[in-house]
């Protein structure tokens, strides 16, 4: 079993209108050395396999299918190893 975290962001090349009303909302407040903000996804989930490579197949398929818009988003994840609870067979 692995846990993914998942980073959801809008590509370079697309306007950001969340992440400019973030830094004038941080320019208002006096933080003037804050610039270039972008706003994204940050998503964890479990992933009930074995093996890295399928969970990797797996948390891949699902930002490109689901997660992310390919039009617009770009992605990234890291996997990490979990460990079964006792109580949980199989």
């Amino acid at each position: 079993m692995f846990k993914a975290k998942i980073t959801v962001t809008l590509r370079s090349s697309i306007l950001d209108p969340q992440g400019k009303a973030v830094e004038h909302g941080l320019h208002s407040l006096g933080y003037q050395s804050v610039s270039h903000v972008r706003i994204g996804k940050h998503i964890e989930l479990s992933v009930g396999v074995d093996s890295k490579a399928e969970a990797e197949r797996i948390v891949r398929e699902a930002c490109e299918r689901l997660l992310s818009n390919p039009v617009m988003e770009d992605f990234s994840f890291t996997l990490e190893p979990l460990k079964k609870p006792a109580h949980v067979k199989g």
